[in-house]
């Protein structure tokens, strides 16, 4: 004759049975979080995150580069590397950045900043090869860079002009470096305070008179750049997080002066002694 269980060892059977539940519904969890860890795998200048940011793509510039002259293959070579590590910073950027600033953001302060780091790596490269031979021409337009999200053509760089007063925005290095003196910062104060720079004219050696006008139209161009800078410091006031300044205004504006400081040291030098150094006077400070 089968005798019920004492009421003590019915409760010790639901606990185990509880507990057992428990376990296995942890076991689901557990495996379902495991599948659905993204694959660490990745292939070159491309990123990915859970959120899908996208890929950030470029033209390639070495098909459509004419014949290199040997003199000139080294530092041509060096620079289309630098292309590629651009593009791989800029996805892993892409990621590291996914939900902050705005609409724009994207474009400002990665696809914007990296259109000026590509200008100045491909002028590079024409300069190179025009040393030897002829400099090609039309290469800026390669520059552009589009991101690919979710496998559908997003965002694009600007398509004007490149590095000129109308050349988009870009992001790079510290530029909250203490920076001389004020005289090429130009007017644009605001509650938001003022971007300054140092002045560029004044740790110039002597000009040749052949490259007077081209020095001239550089050292303007400097002045412009700094006064869209502070138009856009106004303008984009409240946008982006901590770093929104930097990323998108102080960082770009150092990307845009050592593009054109590095041609007004190479006017020079084509009369005379190229001057060094000046790059210390690309980088600007905010004033508020």
């Amino acid at each position: 004759m089968s005798r019920a269980l004492p009421k003590y060892n019915k409760r010790r059977v639901v606990f185990i049975g509880g507990a057992a539940a428990v376990a296995l519904t942890g076991a689901v969890i557990a495996g379902t979080a495991l599948a659905g860890t993204p694959d660490k795998s990745s292939t070159t200048q491309s990123a990915r995150t859970l959120s899908d940011p996208g890929t950030i793509t470029c033209p390639d510039v070495k098909s459509q580069l004419p014949a290199v002259p040997a003199t000139a293959q080294a530092e041509v070579d060096r620079n289309l590397t630098l292309l590629d590590t651009q593009i791989a910073e800029a996805n892993k950027r892409l990621v590291d950045t996914v939900g902050q600033g705005g609409a724009n953001f994207v474009q400002n302060a990665i696809l914007g900043p990296l259109k000026d780091k590509r200008v100045s790596t491909i002028d590079r490269i024409a300069i190179a090869i025009g040393r030897q031979g002829t400099k090609p021409t039309g290469l800026d337009s390669l520059a552009t860079c589009t991101l690919n999200a979710a496998g559908a053509t997003g965002a694009t760089g600007s398509t004007g002009a490149t590095d000129t007063a109308t050349a988009t925005p870009s992001a790079t290095a510290a530029a909250t470096q203490a920076a001389g003196g004020t005289d090429d910062t130009a007017a644009g104060s605001s509650a938001v305070g003022t971007i300054s720079c140092p002045d560029v004219k004044s740790q110039l050696p002597a000009v040749p008179a052949s490259a007077q006008a081209e020095v001239d139209r550089n050292l303007a161009l400097l002045d412009t750049q700094i006064a869209e800078a502070n138009k856009r410091l106004v303008d984009t006031v409240g946008q982006g997080g901590a770093n929104f300044v930097q990323n998108a205004i102080l960082g770009p504006l150092e990307d845009k002066r050592v593009s054109t400081i590095d041609r007004i040291a190479i006017a020079i030098g084509r009369q005379g002694t190229k001057p060094t150094g000046l790059d210390s006077l690309a980088a600007c400070t905010l004033t508020k």
